[in-house]
């Protein structure tokens, strides 16, 4: 499915960067000030960045622009700007309900099937107004059985394996995806034991869920265990942990089986009473009898690159990749296919992706690519509009109102990982495009594994983000006419 957004993208960028001056005067003047800021940042690692103006394409800073390093988030703009090349901006994703058989009296004479489509947006909420659907075309009675199909996309346990398993940020991928493939855990201290529930939360229903279970057993650590039951996803917790009371999302990995039951529940609320679920591997025929469809993908993308959803980019980048003819069974499949258009089409030559999201920390882009990749976008004329707005802030830390630079850009953070890429408009209204990528990967490396956040990884980010602040207002300033 094409658009005429997504054709601009097609063909190889119309004007390459061009290379920074030689005149070794005019370097010396540009480096020494950039030196500066990056020693006295305190960050660890390496560091790449380029700034460059809009229209021309001509570099007017830069360090270390082509080496490679973990993109983390900032890979999410580049997946947008696949997903609306290989979709469109108006493509929405259609969750359904068939019937394989007639429907007499009220009762469908065969199965009721629960199709997925891969809408990464699809809550609670929206699958309780689809069983309101169900009951308001009459339906009050499935004699066959209750089936699901998620056969849209491949369903994938988690985005990246190699993150602690109770993190809800990485959580399974599907053709049928339910509140971000979350659940929401709470825990209430009650005399000297606790009361826990799993349920499948949104704004109006929080229906309980055993797909899904919680026990809370005696010991230091870990914090979290997980094992794949089978039937259900099976969690502990360390009581020391608990305190009083709170909540937390966890990931869910067997999300057809937690979209199944949680709508068994709904159509229940209704008089519909459903059989135990039978997953298929393909979508059937039959007649559909409701139909749900997202919002237009580019809201979703907006949304998507607002709070860095990475559900929302595996989705997209898996649904653009079967739009392009190709049927990934991985990310990291699909991801390589991504690569390869983003080299093609946005002229980030050496692009090297693992995924969608940024989640994965062997992904590879280099400050110039990105640049490039920007640069194009551009063109296209629909990215910058959905990127954030970043504000600039003071050295307390508050935001700096009516600033006379603004932003709008990506941001990307790993532990020991941080990166920014976007668009800067300065006082003159003259338009750059950045791109600023940092790790220390060998702390990154040396982090225990099942800590969610492991020491020094905060005040590394902090640097981090105090350095890309002064670079943008050193930006604004310098470059500004």
């Amino acid at each position: 499915m094409g658009s005429a957004a997504g054709a601009a993208l097609a063909g190889a960028p119309e004007r390459s960067l061009v290379p920074l001056p030689r005149d070794p005067d005019l370097a010396r003047a540009a480096r020494a000030p950039v030196e500066r800021l990056i020693n006295a940042s305190g960050v660890t690692g390496r560091i790449g960045f380029m700034v460059a103006d809009a229209k021309t394409g001509a570099v007017l800073e830069a360090k270390s622009p082509l080496l490679g390093l973990p993109p983390a988030s900032v890979t999410k703009a580049i997946t947008a700007s696949y997903a609306l090349d290989a979709l469109g901006a108006d493509y929405r994703f259609t969750t359904r309900l068939i019937a394989t058989g007639p429907v007499q009296d009220g009762t469908v004479k065969g199965d009721l099937v629960l199709v997925g489509g891969g809408d990464p947006g699809l809550d609670t909420d929206a699958l309780a107004e689809m069983a309101a659907q169900l009951k308001t075309a009459g339906i009050h009675a499935v004699e066959g059985d209750f089936k699901v199909c998620s056969a849209t996309l491949p369903t994938i346990p988690a985005i990246d394996p190699e993150q602690p398993e109770h993190v809800g940020y990485n959580p399974a991928v599907s053709g049928l995806n339910l509140n971000y493939n979350r659940v929401h855990f709470e825990w209430k201290r009650e005399g000297g034991s606790y009361s826990v529930a799993m349920d499948a939360r949104a704004r109006k229903y929080s229906p309980r869920v055993q797909i899904a279970r919680m026990q809370v057993v005696d010991r230091k650590g870990p914090i979290y265990t997980y094992l794949d039951a089978g039937g259900a996803d099976e969690w502990t917790v360390a009581r020391p942990a608990l305190g009083t009371g709170g909540s937390r999302w966890l990931p869910v990995r067997k999300p057809e089986a937690y979209a199944a039951e949680v709508f068994q529940t709904l159509a229940r609320s209704h008089g519909i009473v459903l059989s135990a679920p039978v997953f298929l591997g393909a979508v059937p025929e039959g007649t559909t009898l409701v139909a749900r469809e997202s919002e237009p993908l580019k809201e979703i993308l907006r949304e998507m690159l607002k709070y860095s959803t990475n559900l929302t980019a595996e989705v997209a980048g898996l649904t653009a990749s079967e739009a392009r003819g190709v049927h990934p069974e991985t990310l990291m499949e699909s991801a390589g296919e991504m690569s390869l258009w983003a080299r093609r089409a946005l002229g980030a030559r050496h692009a090297a992706l693992v995924d969608h999201s940024g989640l994965g920390d062997a992904s590879r882009l280099s400050a110039r690519d990105m640049v490039q990749a920007l640069l194009a976008a551009r063109r296209n004329g629909v990215l910058p509009g959905l990127m954030k707005e970043i504000p600039l802030r003071n050295d307390n830390g508050d935001v700096v109102a009516n600033h006379p630079v603004k932003v709008r850009a990506k941001t990307g953070t790993l532990n020991f990982v941080s990166a920014l890429a976007g668009y800067i408009s300065t006082s003159s209204g003259r338009e750059l495009v950045f791109a600023y990528f940092s790790a220390d990967l060998e702390q990154r490396a040396d982090a225990p594994d099942e800590e969610e956040i492991p020491e020094g990884a905060r005040p590394w980010k902090n640097r981090s983000r105090n350095l890309q602040q002064a670079l943008i207002e050193r930006w604004g300033n310098e470059f500004a006419v």
